[in-house]
């Protein structure tokens, strides 16, 4: 009896300790793609020559469209920031600290990061599918039949274009987000926007706008990476397709998460 307790244990505790090994692994394997196609990417920036075409439609494509969902984040997010400082703002009579207290973690961590993940399940995971759609389909090979590079033809394009609309929504986000915050603190908190509006520029939020917008241009480059990596390595068919959305929609999650602890510890850090 004691025997056959014993392998049983000894079969879990293997089982569990082979699940680990394998995750890690697997990590290890998606990382070390991404760092590899990162390196693919920039090769194909230098010299700087990628179709222009889609580039323009990947501009349109991924900010012009998004602009929509961005603002209604933003002024959600500047309302709610409001909302959250309001009792103590209503406790100790400090309404010249509401502007600052919105406009600090809108543009350094909130609108950025919130703005991130709005983007990373939109465009992110359309782009996933969108490339899986053609590896499955064949139409990557294709490419390479006639000569023409993938990276340098459909993942660079993306790159490119993440980069330069996250930052610009980022940019339209926080304005709307401070809009947000206003309109809320007059109605809600019965404070005047004046009053927000000069403890806003009061502040001198310089830093924390670039610190933001850093985290943007991280946040686009982690994105475009982790969405092309797992649209490019679908297996299975349209299953496949799904599974790979469903990944890069949780791995660009988690990246935008680690990246935004780095940028913050360097800039606390610099």
């Amino acid at each position: 009896m004691g025997g056959a307790v014993e392998k049983t244990l000894s079969r879990f505790t293997f089982g569990g300790v082979a699940s680990v090994g394998r995750a890690i692994l697997s990590a290890c394997n998606i990382v070390g793609g991404m760092g590899v196609l990162q390196y693919e990417i920039i090769r194909a920036m230098v010299p700087p020559d990628f179709d222009y075409d889609e580039t323009v439609r990947q501009f349109f494509k991924v900010g012009v469209k998004s602009i929509t969902v961005v603002v209604a984040t933003a002024l959600l997010t500047g309302a709610i920031m409001v909302i959250q400082s309001g009792g103590f703002v209503e406790s100790t009579g400090a309404t010249s600290l509401v502007g600052w207290a919105a406009g600090t973690a809108i543009l350094s961590e909130i609108g950025p990061v919130l703005i991130g993940l709005m983007f990373s399940g939109r465009v992110g995971a359309n782009n996933t599918a969108e490339l899986g759609a053609m590896v499955v389909t064949d139409q990557v090979n294709a490419l390479r039949v006639l000569g023409m590079d993938p990276v340098r033809y459909l993942v660079v394009p993306r790159f490119f274009s993440m980069i330069v609309m996250l930052v610009l929504l980022t940019c339209i986000g926080d304005v709307f987000a401070l809009v947000g915050g206003a309109v809320t603190c007059q109605i809600i908190l019965q404070i005047d926007m004046h009053v927000y509006w000069q403890s806003v520029i009061d502040s001198h939020l310089l830093d924390e706008l670039v610190m933001g917008l850093i985290k943007a241009v991280a946040f686009g480059g982690g994105i475009s990476v982790v969405s092309c990596y797992f649209g490019l390595t679908v297996k299975g068919g349209a299953e496949g397709v799904g599974r790979a959305v469903n990944n890069s929609v949780v791995t660009a999650a988690i990246s935008i998460f680690v990246v935004n602890f780095l940028v913050s510890t360097l800039w606390m850090g610099w």
